[in-house]
């Protein structure tokens, strides 16, 4: 075995192993296909791009998204450093400006003295180095070959769909407000209110709306995460799924009418500069065409322009379950390690997270030292402990959430007290860890 670490993929999580392992002083060679080749979702030539959102999740500690990245700032995160210097105002979510964020932590990959970055597509895994792969839910069709007969095909597949964006120009703030809900931030959405007769005509019109063919990534039994739900589909469900989900109105009032909308669909900041926003929860698999007209029955988005129509790709992941240890490795070989989305975890930070454990525990693989498992009180510990829990019969992707948490007892009702305990709990468990580790 050598003394150095290979990493494959320079998204979230191949990014934050690379340099975990880097600053620990070890040597690794970081292979990206880009921007030779591009997977269909791809389209910026720097690392760590963002596709869907530009959303990190939540910021305060009482939430699960907050106390994640909390974790993983204690570990030394990379990401998390870089996204706090591009961030931009989303009430209480932590959001960055995507390109500047990818470019800052391009740059800091590719000057790192103990980084080689390679440019071409990894098609065959090392078999006697310690390797980290991260190439995502679109690793490119010989890599897969590769990791399918390492793995005997137990792979699972699903359909992924990313949001629209237009410019705040063309956003008819006659019809829309400026506000975060319950108050909470400085105004950092752009709200789009709709009465009960403008929604109804909506979602008839979005349900009965021509979608764009799957193509090659079509086939039969696919399965579509529930975070990542087109809204078209979403909207199928019934006359009022989506005015509960992404159109929910609680918490805001429109200072039109001076009460709470029907429904409504908020827009967040894609950049810095304020000049283009993202229909949040609107990933969709619509006809383009389809998108301006549908998306356009939102009166304050009659006249949008559309900078970037939603799409939907394909997404894998690996049945961890039957696969993997509790440190992200093979349990058949224990030097090859998953990290990101590949494995199971969901969201940006997720995937993120996960590859700050690889880099961590290849380090400790090419050391002889004990890996590290996190308590099943931290909440990475806990995501963890999904992806390898050996009862599982149907495994599905995982986000943060308080819900994968051993509960507080006896229990304490106020949800907000009780989030703010289990997340002081996870903190102690964490630093415990680290101080025994």
């Amino acid at each position: 075995m050598s003394g150095s670490v290979t990493v494959a993929g320079a998204g979230l999580a191949g990014c934050e192993a690379a340099w975990k392992c880097a600053e620990s002083g070890v040597k690794v060679r970081l292979y990206e296909m880009k921007p030779k080749k591009f997977t269909p979702a791809h389209k910026n030539p720097d690392f760590a791009e963002l596709i869907c959102s530009n959303s990190l999740k939540a910021a305060r500690l009482d939430s699960a998204a907050g106390l994640m990245k909390e974790e993983m700032r204690r570990l030394g995160s990379l990401l998390l450093k870089v996204a706090d210097e591009c961030s931009v105002p989303a009430g209480g979510a932590l959001a960055v400006d995507r390109n500047i964020f990818a470019s800052k932590v391009t740059q800091a990959i590719r000057s790192h003295p103990n980084i080689e970055v390679i440019e071409q597509e990894l098609t065959e895994i090392p078999q006697d180095d310690v390797v980290i792969i991260a190439t995502g839910p679109l690793t490119s069709e010989p890599l897969s070959k590769a990791i399918g007969e390492l793995c005997g095909e137990q792979f699972l597949n699903f359909h992924d769909a990313a949001a629209p964006i237009v410019t705040a120009e063309s956003i008819d703030m006659t019809r829309a407000f400026a506000a975060s809900r319950y108050d909470r931030g400085d105004d950092d959405y752009i709200n789009c209110p709709m009465n009960k007769e403008e929604y109804e005509a909506f979602q008839d019109a979005l349900v009965n709306a021509e979608r764009a063919p799957l193509h090659e990534f079509e086939s039969d039994g696919v399965k579509v995460y529930e975070g990542c739900m087109p809204i078209e589909i979403l909207a199928s469900r019934g006359r009022d799924a989506i005015r509960y989900g992404p159109m929910k109105p609680v918490g805001l009032r429109d200072p039109n009418t001076g009460h709470r909308p029907w429904a409504n669909l908020q827009l967040r900041k894609e950049n810095r500069e304020g000049t283009l926003y993202n229909l949040v929860g609107f990933q969709t698999n619509l006809k383009f065409g389809e998108q301006k007209r549908v998306f356009g029955m939102i009166p304050a988005l009659k006249n949008a322009e559309f900078v970037r129509y939603g799409v939907m790709h394909r997404n894998t992941f690996l049945n961890s379950p039957k696969l993997l240890n509790g440190d992200y490795s093979m349990m058949e070989r224990p030097n090859i390690f998953f990290a990101g989305q590949i494995t199971g975890v969901e969201g940006y930070m997720e995937s993120a997270g996960s590859g700050l454990l690889c880099g961590i525990n290849a380090v400790r693989a090419l050391r002889g030292q004990e890996r590290l498992i996190l308590p099943e009180f931290t909440m990475l510990g806990a995501l963890q402990g999904h992806i390898c829990n050996r009862d599982t019969k149907d495994f599905q992707p995982m986000g943060a959430n308080f819900g994968i948490l051993p509960p507080i007892e006896p229990k304490i009702r106020d949800k907000r007290e009780r989030y703010a305990a289990l997340s002081a709990r996870s903190l102690d468990a964490l630093a415990s860890s680290l101080t025994e580790n």
